[in-house]
């Protein structure tokens, strides 16, 4: 057991209500109560604003803030003493006063298709021209399109949940899920394909969960890097800073991959317009400790390779809409 100077306080978690989003949040529960069996654990739960918007395109609602806003007032407020996020939701500039205290152990972060019944013999690859392939992910959107310009994509909101039962009535051919997140619903079986890296490069921070808690709170701070995954922490490190670099949010289409081996980290990413006809793509490795400086360094190579000008396009696009 992990020794901790705490009082014997009740500490509060924030979660989302979506579903994915309370079994990530009990899962941490469940590990930090592991850890200090003498502290009491308990859950509240808030609905954001990307919950609640659900007939509009996240693209449109412009928002870096959608799923983590309500949590983080929270915190601020001290109603709650730390939020669990998906990594990827969480905004790679935090309001003062907040910070990303832990990075937990990623799960395969890949993207995956899922198929109904009807196209159940069918990968990306040999899926009819004109399939409709649903994601409300433009990052997935442009690179899809990039590849396979004969299908169809069509936006897809609500919960993993609802989005299945969308697809199964046949509203769409095959839909894309993240693979981490069908995981951890016991929702392996649906997993048709693992869109493989080459095709599409997957969402920053995309399989880790991201645990964010007041800057100086160093009893939570002590508690929460229980559950720290040092790897995860540095691809979330470079993949984080090249966002950043980048400034972009889940409105822009870029991609990362992240691998250490040796004691090398290698990044890769993209950014591709809307449409899929550019993209720009580049790979840097160096020190796992020098994780940040990589992921700026590559996003500033990316930008001479006119990633500016295709990030420019899209926001310019975005605030037409």
């Amino acid at each position: 057991m992990t020794s901790v100077d705490i009082s014997q306080r009740t500490i509060r978690i924030g979660s989302r209500k979506s579903q994915l989003a309370l079994v990530q949040t009990y899962w941490v529960k469940e590990e930090l109560e592991k850890h200090f069996p003498q502290i009491k654990f308990e859950v509240e739960t808030m609905s954001t604003q990307g919950d609640k918007i659900l007939d509009v395109a996240l693209a449109k609602i412009g928002d870096k803030g959608l799923f983590t806003k309500e949590l983080e007032v929270g915190m601020l407020n001290h109603q709650t003493d730390f939020a669990v996020h998906s990594l990827k939701d969480l905004p790679t500039n935090l309001p003062e006063g907040l910070m990303l205290g832990c990075v937990t152990k990623r799960v395969d972060p890949a993207d995956a298709l899922v198929v109904n019944e009807k196209n159940k013999d069918k990968k990306l690859e040999t899926l009819p021209e004109g399939s409709v392939i649903g994601t409300s992910s433009l990052r997935r959107l442009a690179q899809l399109r990039h590849h396979f310009p004969h299908l169809s994509f069509k936006d897809i909101r609500g919960n993993v949940n609802t989005r299945l039962a969308k697809l199964d009535a046949g509203e769409y051919d095959g839909i894309i899920l993240a693979v981490a997140g069908l995981k951890r619903l016991d929702m392996s079986g649906r997993i048709h394909q693992v869109i493989p890296a080459e095709i599409s490069l997957h969402a920053v921070g995309q399989g880790a969960l991201g645990i964010e808690c007041r800057e100086g709170d160093t009893e939570i701070l002590k508690v929460i890097k229980a559950l720290e995954d040092p790897e995860s922490r540095d691809h979330a490190l470079a993949e984080r800073s090249l966002l950043r670099k980048l400034e972009g949010g889940c409105q822009v289409p870029i991609g990362v991959n992240t691998s250490i081996e040796n004691n090398t980290l290698t990044l890769t990413a993209m950014v591709a317009s809307l449409d899929g006809s550019k993209l720009v793509k580049d790979t840097i490795s160096g020190q796992p400790s020098n994780a940040e400086k990589l992921g700026i360094d590559l996003a500033n190579r990316l930008r001479e390779m006119g990633a500016g000008e295709i990030l420019a396009e899209i926001l310019a696009e975005v605030d037409r809409h």
